[in-house]
């Protein structure tokens, strides 16, 4: 069954949609401030409103793949981002670009959590956290690089570049999918105690990955124009920097999840992302600034597979698709609600003390993941979140 699963093109696919969506993040502060003369409120809206609608379709997403529908819904999203990407290219005004938003957003969650619960049916359960913590690459390494790709195609040829780009992309993701073979039937799955959406077990790690997530959420928006309009420098490679962090940690670090469990290494890993955001908070020269940017990568980039596997721990492997997907799309809603709030923050009262709040929201994830420690501990070794199940 493993060798049946077209996992490279899969993660190859995802990859092109998500580096179509990062390299948006890179530019889109600036061009909304430029074409349509917005602050960094409208800035963060526009950044935050695709996650509203990944955060939506995710859980729809992970439904249909687990009935055997991956295929399909994974190549929506490629389709789904091209269009987006057209949107950017052809906005006239600031409520097109923000429609253009919503469909890329949609089309990345269908990309990631169509193809997700399709990889990890070929998995054993010991080896479900690396697996979603390598195929997670293409998905966030997308996020990560995509920034230095549009500053390279933004220094060639302007907005206009970096859009076609992203449309370019898309239409990759879409043909990747297009040259795997047909999805093998599945068993139908049952929702198991509870139906809908939202299986019984995903919501708790879902609100420790989306207060987290702020913290990103409010890097992606801001840190460019936080290091340009308090001339601290390195707008340019900031985001890349951070890349470099998380990309690293990434890669070496999956396998600590199932080695440690996904509790310990959430917990770590706030700590180091709230670290990072204090500094990002105080920081007044690119020597402090930059060092913390790939700091914030570092604390972020285990905090999925680690939520990921607290999330099958909890649920099983009845309904994994739709499980891992709500789960993520909390993810979503705290980038989406980092945009329009850190922005409106930062007009008013200055970037650094959104960094700020963007650390006490994470403080409250870090004491979320503590307590749930201190109960598995109660339960027994092996049971770090048995003992919740909402």
């Amino acid at each position: 069954m493993v060798t049946m699963i077209p996992v490279r093109r899969l993660w190859s696919a995802v990859l092109c949609g998500y580096l179509a969506l990062g390299a948006t993040l890179q530019v889109l502060p600036e061009f909304v401030v430029q074409r349509f003369h917005g602050g960094p409120t409208l800035s963060g809206t526009a950044v935050g409103i695709a996650f509203l609608a990944t955060a939506c379709a995710r859980p729809v997403a992970g439904l249909l793949a687990d009935t055997g529908r991956a295929r399909p819904v994974v190549l929506l999203g490629g389709v789904l981002g091209a269009l987006g990407g057209l949107g950017h290219l052809l906005a006239p005004d600031y409520a097109v670009l923000l429609v253009a938003r919503l469909l890329m957003g949609a089309g990345e969650a269908a990309l990631f959590s169509g193809a997700l619960p399709w990889v990890l049916s070929g998995a054993s359960p010991q080896r479900r956290g690396r697996t979603a913590g390598w195929f997670g690459l293409s998905m966030w390494g997308g996020l990560a690089a995509g920034p230095v790709l549009a500053t390279a195609l933004n220094a060639a040829g302007g907005f206009t570049a970096v859009w076609i780009g992203v449309i370019g992309l898309a239409i990759g993701s879409a043909l990747l999918v297009l040259s795997t073979p047909k999805q093998p039937p599945v068993e139908p799955v049952a929702a198991g105690p509870r139906g809908g959406l939202v299986p019984a077990g995903a919501s708790l790690p879902g609100v420790v990955l989306g207060l987290s997530s702020y913290g990103y959420g409010t890097i992606a928006a801001l840190l460019v124009l936080h290091l340009r309009d308090n001339h601290i420098g390195g707008e340019s490679v900031g985001l890349a920097l951070f890349a470099f962090g998380f990309l690293l940690t990434r890669l070496l670090g999956s396998p600590l999840v199932d080695r440690l469990g996904g509790a310990r290494v959430a917990a770590c890993s706030l700590v180091l992302e709230i670290l990072a955001l204090v500094l990002l908070a105080v920081a007044d020269t690119a020597a402090l600034a930059l060092p913390a940017t790939v700091l914030a990568g570092v604390g972020v980039a285990l905090m999925y597979p680690a939520t990921v596997a607290l999330t099958l721990h909890r649920t099983g492997a009845l309904r994994p698709g739709a499980a891992v997907g709500a789960m993520t799309s909390f993810w979503d809603l705290g980038i989406m609600a980092a945009g329009p709030l850190g922005g409106a923050i930062a007009a008013s009262e200055g970037y650094p003390l959104a960094f700020v709040l963007a650390a006490v929201i994470g403080g409250l994830s870090l004491a979320l993941v503590v307590t749930l420690l201190r109960a598995g501990r109660r339960v027994g070794p092996g049971a770090e979140l048995a003992d919740a199940t909402t």
